[in-house]
């Protein structure tokens, strides 16, 4: 098994090496600068967007537009947003919190490309599923000659949902029940299974009403209890979020438990975590946009970026603040304690909530993880719909179902690996896309705003 794990650890090395990073953080500037400044100019009239959609229907489309951003919204915000950032925390510093930032911002516009390709090049199956993503996006978009590129993207598709979708989410709410509650992982399992089985027979339309009602939800109650905690220690926040911004540019001393990082390792963590965490760039998200009934992909497009600011900037940053304005009994910094992922996070919590926290950050683990599961159900469907056809929609879910319950009894560190190696593998077919129909891409923005006076260029 360690040799396995070396393996799976030198592959997540090479496949999130400088090459993915200039490929994400360069892209996203690149879609930034090449529309304008879509993101920072029209964020009002995107949310403006989502509230007036919430009950659209149309004859194009499966969910309407605020389902279909409340089911990308339960892929992204997971352990991502917990465990996540408490583990770029812990082995980049303060300073991958900036980093997560900077990947967040500029993966507003890469998520709002990928979304629009997506809606532009949608199909809809014999059986009625409307399906999109990257690998129609390349197919439809590219030609015959980039096929086997959608191909691939797919194939990554399908297999990244099972480690980052269904794994890496059963395990960190069976870690975190077992610890808080002393829950046996055999029982967490077996409650997954019958949770899962039950939304997902349903298919997107029952996975887009359960995210619709419980996604707002479970983010307020997360919000609400962050801010409590960064209320309580409101003399720190202006330290720490100097602290966070110059971390972010040089090396982060070791202290307490913590061995020190370089400006290379707050980099990486944090734009490894961050895109994680938002998915910006990997082709996830479109798959579940590409269902929405909005009246045009600009309108769609304008909706799914908001996803990464809300998954990022608001519920990733009340984290990483919980964490970084919280100290142990001795006055001590809490993240620096060598403690790490969901525990550092529960920690934070208990010693700020005490008797409350631990059970309300699980509570909360429970429902972002559950969520991210349902959701990533919904894009590996859309993959093996893509690869197979509709037939093997059902037949997916099941075996979808199960690995969920088999995420459950993993090692935790195994699955981490596996979830870093698929995002990457995803992103790589997903760039190129995006990239090679740019001028596709800026010219149908061009066409949209003329036609809709709500936005400006």
């Amino acid at each position: 098994m360690q040799a396995v794990y070396d393996f799976l650890q030198a592959v997540s090395n090479v496949v999130w090496g400088p090459v993915m990073l200039v490929m994400l953080v360069g892209t996203g500037l690149y879609l930034t600068i090449g529309l304008r400044f879509f993101s920072f100019r029209n964020w009002r009239r995107a949310y403006r967007c989502l509230w007036q959609g919430r009950k659209h229907q149309s004859e194009h489309g499966e969910v309407s537009p605020w389902n279909a951003l409340m089911t990308a919204l339960a892929a992204d915000i997971g352990t991502g947003n917990i465990v996540g950032v408490a583990t770029a925390i812990a082995l980049g510093g303060p300073g991958a919190l900036f980093w997560m930032w900077v990947t967040a911002l500029v993966g507003m516009m890469t998520k709002f490309s990928e979304v629009l390709l997506s809606v532009h090049f949608r199909e809809k199956t014999p059986a009625g599923n409307w399906v999109g993503g990257a690998m129609y996006f390349i197919k439809n978009g590219l030609g015959k000659n980039w096929a086997w590129l959608a191909t691939a993207f797919a194939l990554f598709g399908m297999i990244a949902c099972f480690g980052i979708g269904a794994m890496v989410q059963a395990n960190a709410i069976s870690v975190n029940l077992t610890k808080a509650c002393s829950v046996p992982g055999w029982v967490t399992a077996l409650g997954l299974f019958f949770l899962a089985g039950i939304v997902l027979v349903g298919g997107v339309r029952r996975v887009g009403a359960v995210a619709g009602r419980l996604v707002p939800f479970m983010a307020a109650l997360y919000v609400i209890m962050c801010l409590i905690i960064i209320c309580m220690h409101i003399d720190r926040v202006p330290a720490v979020f100097w602290w966070v911004v110059s971390d972010a540019f040089t090396p982060t001393a070791a202290q307490g438990g913590f061995a020190g990082a370089s400006v290379m390792m707050a980099i990486r963590m944090g734009m490894a975590r961050g895109v994680f965490s938002n998915e910006a760039g990997l082709g996830s998200a479109p798959m579940a946009h590409a269902a929405s009934t909005a009246e045009s992909p600009l309108v769609q497009a304008s909706i799914g970026m908001l996803d990464v600011f809300i998954d990022t900037i608001i519920v990733c940053s009340m984290t990483g603040f919980v964490i970084l304005v919280s100290l142990d009994p001795a006055g001590q910094p809490l993240w620096s304690s060598g403690m790490s992922g969901g525990l550092l996070t529960a920690s934070a919590f208990q010693h700020n909530l005490p008797g409350f926290g631990e059970y309300g950050v699980t509570f909360c683990l429970t429902l972002f993880a559950f969520t991210t599961a349902l959701g990533w159900c919904v894009y590996g469907e859309r993959c093996v719909i893509y690869l197979f056809g509709d037939k093997a929609q059902k037949p997916f879910r099941v075996i979808y179902v199960c690995v969920v319950a088999l995420g459950a009894v993993l090692a935790l560190d195994l699955v981490w690996l596996l979830a870093d190696i698929g995002n990457a593998l995803m992103a790589f077919p997903n760039i190129i896309g995006i990239l090679l129909l740019s001028p596709t891409l800026f010219r149908i923005v061009r066409e949209e705003v003329r036609k809709d006076p709500r936005f400006v260029l």
